[in-house]
């Protein structure tokens, strides 16, 4: 099993471990208040991430074979999808990031509680992701 893979099962798993719907997005907006701060200038409109209805900003920073990923959004649930992303994906070789399958989105049960517009968010914030990680790769 590889970091994201076990990153992935974690994540899994302490969402399992909620009841409801309400406790996971605390959990989520939670996890978004745990994020660190982010560079204003970084806040530039080439990071940021288009198709989101918040704000938010993705800085990527190569790191030998691996990627380090920055991001910020003005929305508490949006930062919390940021977060979950992060767990996963910063700091990952870029090749396991490129070939990589964001199946746990469905497994926690993301795709089906989330509004279509904090969807599309987090499918532009995963494309940003997975594409910065190919050209690299």
């Amino acid at each position: 099993m590889n970091e994201i893979e076990q990153a992935e099962q974690e994540l899994i798993g302490e969402f399992q471990a909620f009841d409801n719907w309400m406790d996971r997005y605390q959990y989520l907006i939670d996890m978004g208040r745990g994020l660190p701060p982010f560079p204003e200038e970084l806040r530039t409109e080439e990071r940021r991430i288009h198709g989101c209805q918040s704000q938010v900003w993705l800085a990527t920073t190569p790191r030998g074979e691996r990627l380090d990923f920055q991001a910020i959004s003005d929305s508490a649930i949006v930062s919390g999808l940021i977060a979950v992303l992060m767990r996963v994906y910063n700091g990952r070789l870029a090749a396991e990031i490129a070939a990589s399958r964001p199946d746990f989105i469905k497994a926690i049960g993301l795709d089906a509680h989330l509004s279509p517009t904090r969807s599309n968010g987090l499918r532009a914030m995963l494309k940003a992701i997975t594409g910065a990680a190919a050209e690299m790769a």
